[in-house]
């Protein structure tokens, strides 16, 4: 295994950044209505700087979403080593929920613009690929007895979870409670307790 350099270590950080700063711009004001300038400009940085970590604004979108699997495994190891796996799995996704409630007309059209969008969507299903893994290793982590599999079926349930309240959501236009629906969908599977 190699360890990663200084450099790589402080340009990985840096993209991360400016992938965050471009999900939040695109839920708060549309992926449409924004121009590279807009999100240079967001994230401090010049275009050329944003180009040369991100590439292009499509790129940029996906990069966040690759960034929210790390973000869901931070989640789950932060929750109480005495929660049980489901309902830490279950609270690990309010960070989706708390990223919808900062623009829910933003965020459903970011997930109708990522259904649509066949470039988009098919990266978003390789991204989940990624989340699965980032949410198996923290479930191991947790749980160092836990057998792979076991993990990974978790970690797969609880996404396909995730998938099935984000569908219902966006097919309500946004109007049902996210939250309420996670609940739901994770309820169907096990109890989320409190």
């Amino acid at each position: 295994m190699t360890v990663p350099t200084s450099r790589e270590i402080a340009h990985a950080a840096i993209r991360e950044r400016l992938a965050q700063v471009t999900l939040e711009q695109v839920l708060h004001h549309g992926y449409d209505r924004l121009t590279l300038n807009d999100l240079a400009a967001a994230s401090g940085v010049s275009r050329s700087t944003f180009l040369r970590y991100l590439g292009s604004k499509e790129d940029a979108v996906l990069a966040g979403l690759a960034a929210t699997g790390s973000r869901l495994a931070d989640e789950l190891l932060a929750r109480p080593s005495t929660e049980g796996r489901w309902p830490s799995l279950r609270r690990a996704m309010d960070y989706i929920a708390r990223l919808q409630h900062q623009d829910d007309a933003g965020a459903l059209n970011l997930t109708r613009l990522i259904n649509a969008t066949s470039s988009l969507g098919g990266a978003q299903w390789r991204h989940q690929l990624s989340w699965r893994t980032s949410l198996t290793t923290a479930l191991r982590r947790r749980s160092p007895d836990l057998s792979p599999v076991t993990a990974t079926a978790l970690a797969a349930a609880a996404l396909g979870c995730l998938d099935a309240a984000t569908a219902t959501w966006v097919e309500s236009g946004g109007e049902l409670d996210f939250g309420a629906l996670l609940d739901e969908a994770f309820g169907a599977l096990g109890p989320v307790g409190e």
